[in-house]
């Protein structure tokens, strides 16, 4: 693959990836710190900017860590949601504590968050799979787990 196609194919999975986790994660943060976490109005803003600043270095790595993890998933649909569910939990919810710890939630509301969280990703871990999958297409790339994308192409 010549050095430009190279780059531009890199340049649109970071962007496909970026807009994908924003778009998904900015909807459920809010719930979840809101609704689970208890926290204020002000607090979730806090959150969510915090957020989605951090998702933009972290959404290419999740992406490529994802599809790493998706390629042990067989096409049997209990084994693609088993797999995304770990990929989203074992990336995201440590980086999901430090914001919300970071944006005024301590002792029990952090723990409920955290904990929200890990279940919140667990479910969604198939969901959002799919909607990355999804966001991938119309940015002209290949599913992930599918065909893998890596650092190099």
């Amino acid at each position: 693959m010549p050095q430009r196609l190279q780059q531009s194919t890199r340049r649109t999975a970071f962007i496909a990836d970026t807009t994908a986790l924003i778009l998904f994660f900015t909807t459920t943060g809010i719930l979840n710190e809101r609704l689970i976490a208890g926290m204020t109005w002000d607090q979730v803003l806090h959150a969510r900017l915090l957020g989605a600043a951090l998702m933009i270095p972290v959404a290419r790595p999740y992406g490529i860590w994802r599809d790493w993890l998706m390629k042990r998933a067989s096409q049997a649909r209990v084994s693609r949601l088993l797999w995304d569910s770990i990929a989203l939990v074992s990336f995201q919810v440590p980086i999901y504590a430090a914001i919300i710890a970071f944006s005024g939630a301590s002792g029990e509301g952090l723990v409920r968050g955290t904990l929200g969280a890990a279940v919140m990703m667990l479910a969604l871990g198939r969901p959002y799979g799919a909607f990355l999958n999804r966001v991938r297409k119309l940015f002209g790339l290949p599913p992930g787990g599918d065909k893998p994308m890596s650092l190099k192409g």
